[in-house]
């Protein structure tokens, strides 16, 4: 655990150190959000913050490759070229969006490329955990992990609307990603925990933390599409990598339930508020005739920022919520059904009402003033 968590560290480190220079690079080349009706934010800031979070994650990488302990997972450099191919693609797709605003379609190919360069180097869905179906045909294996891939990239890069809460939901994600991969890691063989997936959750969540201080609510520089759609890239990444890596060891988990369906529960558990709201979106954008990437200002901040919630409020709410079903995931992985059962009975009671708080304040004043 020692060597990941100072893996960790020097991504924050290196993300935390580098994004003022990124800040003043942005501002003078004049890479900006400028703001529009559908916006929160009410002053002009500048975008590329992905560049710290990518170099961040270089930082963590290379590091990690030097330490005798996790030198074996850079054995065979396939996986870890593809990633990094992947990465630098999203990145620079990502840093023309911000500065031109490039058309969708491009975006849209950019990631389509992406997925491709992730099968090229062995990294796509190879069996399916319900079930343990496995998923024969590489025409098949490949359009799924394209799929995953697009999915994942845009249902954060959807939610990146409120200072900080990519970063947060990235980093909530990660950690419970991270703890599942280092603990099922270790049930597989308990004298050896390296593992690539925690590997990269540890990047993923290291430079998020450094990233969030700059980003949190006031923040004063946004990541952009350059970094919600690399951390989208790196949270897919790691689910398919994950999926494929148990295929070996399918025997020895058919007799557990939820262990069985966690590569498949866990990611969605991750992601279930980025998706969420990269679905309503398309439904909402569709029935009214518009294109499913058009913007809005219809998102699941916006519905917390309306009714009354403050900006740090909201964010944390939707922290709460990540942090709910990507930990609750885990648990059930780990822990006693019924008394994770018990405990997210309570915590997701407890969040609906904080959730539908301004409502319901609302309707009591309206209701009293009716008398």
């Amino acid at each position: 655990m020692i060597y990941f968590l100072i893996v960790l560290t020097v991504s924050a480190a290196v993300t935390y150190l580098l994004t003022p220079p990124v800040r003043r690079m942005s501002l003078k080349l004049g890479i900006y959000t400028p703001i529009r009706a559908r916006d929160i934010h009410t002053e002009v800031k500048p975008r590329w913050g992905g560049v710290a979070i990518y170099v961040g994650m270089l930082a963590g990488l290379a590091v990690a490759a030097t330490i005798p302990y996790l030198s074996g997972l850079f054995e065979d450099l396939t996986p870890v070229i593809g990633l990094l191919l992947a990465m630098t693609l999203i990145l620079l797709t990502g840093m023309a969006d911000d500065a031109w605003d490039v058309h969708w379609l491009i975006k849209l190919g950019a990631q389509v490329t992406a997925g491709v360069i992730l099968v090229l180097h062995g990294i796509q869905l190879q069996v399916m955990p319900v079930g343990w179906l496995g998923v024969g045909e590489p025409a098949v294996q490949a359009f799924l992990t394209i799929f995953l891939v697009v999915a994942t990239i845009n249902a954060f890069n959807f939610i990146d609307g409120l200072d900080g809460l990519v970063a947060g939901v990235a980093a909530l994600g990660g950690a419970a990603f991270f703890i599942y991969s280092y603990l099922l890691t270790l049930e597989l063989n308990e004298f050896d925990a390296s593992n690539l997936v925690t590997l990269l959750m540890a990047v993923l969540v290291g430079s998020c933390l450094g990233f969030l201080p700059h980003n949190f609510h006031p923040s004063n520089i946004f990541m952009g599409d350059t970094g919600a759609m690399l951390l989208g890239l790196v949270m897919a990444a790691g689910a398919l990598i994950i999926t494929g890596s148990l295929q070996e060891h399918s025997e020895a988990f058919r007799f557990r339930n939820v262990p069985a369906y966690m590569p498949v529960l866990l990611p969605l558990a991750v992601m279930i508020l980025p998706v969420l709201d990269l679905v309503l979106a398309v439904i909402r954008r569709t029935a009214r005739g518009a294109l499913p990437f058009s913007p809005d200002r219809g998102h699941l901040h916006h519905k917390l920022i309306d009714p009354g919630y403050s900006h740090p409020q909201a964010v944390l709410l939707l922290y709460l919520w990540a942090g709910l079903f990507a930990f609750g995931a885990v648990s059930f992985n780990f822990l006693p059904w019924w008394q994770v059962s018990l405990v997210m009975a309570v915590t997701l009671g407890a969040a609906t009402v904080l959730s539908l708080g301004p409502w319901l304040r609302r309707k009591g004043g309206a209701g009293h003033g009716r008398s």
